[in-house]
């Protein structure tokens, strides 16, 4: 690989990062073949546990088993806890901006963030304008992407507040590498992760609706044929909560209550992994089969509480994303902590005009995309692909955001049979209640292709748990 790339684990001279030695010591002293034994015996854990993907589109198979590597991404602690100051600064940031956007608009009133930016954002909710949530908290769980380039610099790549995943990943990934390499956590000291469902559900409880000292709190889903559907059942049954679909709520007199086998049960949190669009018929998509009639009369009437708030996703718009640092600025009195990536708006003419001539070099990526898709790497597309892309810009600027093709840091991967570098990005999960929390690491996502720099399960990526050192 160029030497331009970060290696997580070897220094440019060669020789294993201080935070490594451990680990490589192990990894250079355990025979091949028990190795070899050990991730095939991680594969099958996986499978039988049910920790699978399901990707949308495939003619074969509804789901997939997301590769588990058995190489960790170490993070030493002293750059954990920056990571730690500049994630909790910019999830406040953003609550505060939400809060602000749906009341008075101080920060387009100011010039910072245009106002066509968040009126004619498609994720902006008109009906949510002048409607107080609980403890101004609209992000209770957000995902921000964090990636590494240059010299080992940090970078936020995204910010997911509307229903981020992967946290499930996360936890499994842990305690498969605890159940499979116990003797590598009794030589390391690795900050533990397996306590994240009970900070999540402390946090929700702590957004329930005033005065109720022991709220009850439901995980909603879509269901079965969801992609994340693993992750809801797991999360819900961590948490001790009912997972629950649309059919199960009902709303009565501006409450939302729960089918139970004992009669109706009062529910005044809930953790909802549906989009907006499809969480009441009567208020949103009136063709939806997944939400609940009367819940968002409920909410504005303050008699529950919706984990992530609606009208959320005007905030991780891709768009919104490059006015983040002033965000901080302008809320924070701060400086940020951690750096954007640098972004051009095809919607400025200048901008346009750059992204063009260099369409060969940068990434595309849609506003509203997620999940790897709607999005061109130059230095991998195709000629048809590129202009394909050419055409696409020019219709329809404002569509899209660009971005250098960054030279991420690359972590060594079993590839095969051999240990190859790839690149990884990294997901913490942010939690906002009382106060704003977040466990040590997220989760490690590999870009298993070759030379691919991008990570996401449902384009071929996958999964490392991630040490932060306590030491």
């Amino acid at each position: 690989m160029p030497a331009t790339f970060y290696n997580e684990m070897h220094a440019a001279d060669a020789g294993v990062r201080a935070h490594y030695r451990q680990f490589d010591h192990w990894l250079s002293t355990t025979a091949p073949d028990r190795v070899a034994q050990k991730r095939s015996e991680a594969d099958l854990l996986f499978r039988r546990a049910g920790i699978t993907f399901a990707v949308y589109g495939e003619a074969a198979g509804t789901e997939r088993l997301i590769p588990f590597d058995i190489i960790p991404r170490i993070i030493p602690q002293h750059e954990w806890r920056m990571l730690e100051r500049g994630l909790k600064q910019r999830v406040h940031a953003l609550n505060l901006f939400l809060h602000d956007v749906y009341h008075e608009q101080k920060i387009v009133k100011a010039g910072i963030v245009p106002a066509e930016k968040v009126l004619g954002n498609a994720q902006f909710r008109e009906s949510m304008r002048g409607v107080d949530v609980p403890g101004g908290i609209y992000a209770h769980i957000a995902g921000v992407d964090i990636v590494r380039a240059g010299e080992g610099e940090y970078y936020v790549l995204e910010d997911n507040l509307r229903v981020p995943s992967g946290v499930s990943y996360m936890l499994e990934n842990r305690k498969m590498m605890m159940r499979l390499f116990p003797e590598l956590f009794a030589r390391e000291m690795v900050a533990p992760v397996d306590h994240y469902p009970d900070m999540l559900l402390e946090n929700l409880r702590a957004v329930g609706p005033a005065g109720l000292p022991n709220p009850t709190v439901v995980l909603l889903t879509p269901g079965v044929y969801n992609s994340a559907y693993f992750e809801h059942s797991f999360l819900a049954q961590q948490m001790g909560i009912e997972l629950v679909q649309g059919r199960d709520l009902f709303v009565k007199n501006r409450v939302v209550f729960m089918h139970t086998t004992r009669g109706p049960q009062r529910v005044d949190v809930i953790y909802r992994r549906i989009d907006d669009d499809f969480l009441d018929p009567q208020a949103f998509r009136a063709d939806s089969m997944l939400g609940v009639p009367g819940l968002f009369e409920a909410y504005l009437a303050g008699n529950v509480t919706l984990a992530n708030a609606i009208g959320t996703g005007v905030a991780d718009d891709k768009s919104m994303y490059i006015h983040v640092p002033d965000m901080i600025r302008f809320y924070l009195a701060e400086e940020p902590v951690l750096s954007n990536v640098p972004t051009w708006q095809p919607s400025r003419p200048e901008d346009l005009s750059y992204v063009l001539a260099h369409l060969a070099d940068v990434v595309v990526k849609e506003v509203h995309g997620a999940g790897g898709y709607g999005m061109l790497v130059g230095p991998a597309a195709t000629q048809a692909e590129l202009e394909d892309f050419r055409a696409r810009l020019i219709a329809d600027p404002g569509r899209y955001i660009a971005q250098p093709t960054l030279a991420l840091s690359t972590c060594p991967t079993f590839a095969g049979t051999d240990i190859a570098p790839r690149h990884i990005d990294l997901r913490p999960f942010v939690l906002s209640g009382r106060d704003i929390n977040l466990v040590p690491g997220g989760l490690s996502r590999v870009a298993l292709r070759e030379g691919s720099l991008v990570v996401n399960s449902s384009q071929g990526g996958g999964t490392k748990d991630t040490w932060v050192l306590e030491a």
